[in-house]
């Protein structure tokens, strides 16, 4: 993935997993829906890299991410047991809107997916909020600003 120019680079995050059998389908493939999951995990990961937790950011700021749209392509099949690697990073932030976009690789390098979600960030009411500056300074640094 690349990134937005600035002063410094972008933050991608990395995490690992492995396939499960109850990920998989009939054909053996991992269900297509799995992929949201993980990209949410790579999402959790990046935001504790960053330096803060999504649990933070619920229960001592009241501040939600709220997904309004979710994106995946399919690129090529992952299969039972395969080690797969999950790259996350910011790709837009604005006061209430941030778009991380995603990478699911196999081990030996092959594309599985590409990805995207946008959210909104809201109250506990469901309410359009601001990003907290503490939490933009953090995204913000992720793109390489």
């Amino acid at each position: 993935m690349s990134g937005d120019a600035g002063s410094s680079h972008p933050i991608v995050g990395e995490t690992r997993l492995r396939v499960r059998y109850a990920e998989t389908d009939q054909m053996g493939v991992v269900y297509h829906a799995n992929h949201f999951i993980w990209f949410e995990v790579g999402r959790v990961e990046l935001l504790r890299q960053l330096g803060f937790s999504y649990r933070d950011m619920e229960q001592k700021d009241g501040c939600f991410i709220a997904v309004v749209d979710a994106r995946c392509r399919y690129r090529a099949p992952a299969y039972y047991d395969d080690a797969i690697v999950v790259r996350t990073q910011v790709k837009n932030v604005r006061d209430s809107v941030i778009h991380f976009g995603y990478e699911l690789l196999r081990d030996d390098g092959t594309l599985l997916a590409e990805g995207e979600t946008t959210h909104i960030v809201t109250d506990a009411q469901m309410k359009t909020t601001t990003i907290p500056e503490k939490y933009m300074k953090a995204f913000r640094q992720a793109l390489g600003r």
